[in-house]
């Protein structure tokens, strides 16, 4: 898939998030990579072959004090080339995919640990089956 054609999914992801939500973004931005660099592979333990969808990298908004200024924005990549892998030729997969883990991403914005994210997404996915 051309890249121009996968940031247009990506901002639909994240247009599927809800406005009250959107509203409430905070010196955040939004990437896509091709892949995950060597680097953040081993920060996350995760081996050459695992397939990373997307990373939240900063300072959630629950743990942003007063002395909370000046700092860089928080960074949720989204990963081009796993997401494709994972859904094979199929554009309706990459669209789920993409919305999925920006959702997810997002979530850790938040303050939303991965436990409960997990939980969250087991109970929406059980709602749509």
């Amino acid at each position: 898939m051309k890249r121009s054609e996968f940031i247009k999914i990506v901002k639909e992801g994240i247009l599927a998030i809800p406005k009250k939500f959107r509203e409430q973004f905070s010196n955040i931005e939004i990437v896509v990579e091709e892949n995950p660099s060597s680097e953040q592979m081993k920060r996350l333990n995760l081996s050459p072959d695992s397939l990373l969808f997307g990373l939240y990298e900063g300072v959630p908004r629950t743990k942003r004090g007063m002395g909370y200024s000046m700092v860089l924005p928080d960074k949720i990549t989204i990963f081009q080339k796993p997401i494709e892998q994972a859904a094979g030729e199929s554009k309706e997969r990459i669209k789920q995919i993409v919305k999925n883990t920006v959702y997810h991403e997002i979530a850790h914005h938040f303050g939303t640990n991965e436990e409960r994210i997990r939980q969250i997404e087991i109970r929406r996915n059980n709602r749509q089956s």
